[in-house]
């Protein structure tokens, strides 16, 4: 049932995230762009070129390095903040010495598992993209590559997601407040 409500979530999480790729090759009005057809207007010029079709070297090296890339913004601007901007607001928190020690732990600890779940990221994306780049996509393994790039990409979102709600054990309600204030919530 876990396995399941997760999918559902990716599931949900990919649908939403729908309207933005077509609105890369609709015009304002969701009409196809004419000058897109005679090739005027290529948005996707040059990405051919890449190593993984889906993923910028960018967005490659921030998986990398276990960064956050807005994975957790539904903790953060609700008011769950995370251990990375909580230990830079460290002086203004006034973050006692435990606290401050908790939050490296939890962080050291997040930065741990993203890295490796931004590695399996990578290896998902990059399997998706063999199957287009050697002529083997099907129906049957599609659904497969689709489904496991899209399970490693949640669970990397919880991973970060996780940790925010974590930080609600380490910081006092006052210093809740604070985070937000100073983070300009």
């Amino acid at each position: 049932m876990h396995r399941i409500s997760r999918l559902s979530l990716l599931a949900i999480s990919l649908a939403a995230l729908a309207p933005l790729a077509g609105a890369q090759q609709h015009g304002a009005h969701g009409q196809h762009d004419p000058a897109m057809r005679h090739g005027q207007h290529a948005p996707y010029a040059g990405l051919q070129k890449r190593d993984i079709k889906a993923l910028s070297e960018q967005q490659i090296a921030d998986l990398r390095a276990g960064r956050g890339m807005s994975l957790a913004l539904p903790a953060e601007l609700n008011g769950y903040p995370g251990p990375a901007h909580s230990l830079e607001l460290a002086d203004p928190l006034r973050l006692s010495p435990e606290q401050r020690s908790k939050t490296q732990a939890l962080f050291n600890k997040m930065q741990q598992e993203a890295k490796a779940l931004g590695e399996e990221v990578i290896v998902a994306e990059r399997e998706l993209d063999r199957l287009f780049k050697d002529k083997r996509v099907a129906p049957e393994n599609l659904a497969s590559a689709t489904a496991k790039a899209a399970a490693a990409q949640g669970r990397l979102r919880e991973s970060h997601l996780r940790y925010h709600l974590a930080m609600m054990e380490v910081l006092t309600p006052d210093q809740v407040a604070q985070y937000n204030r100073l983070r300009g919530y």
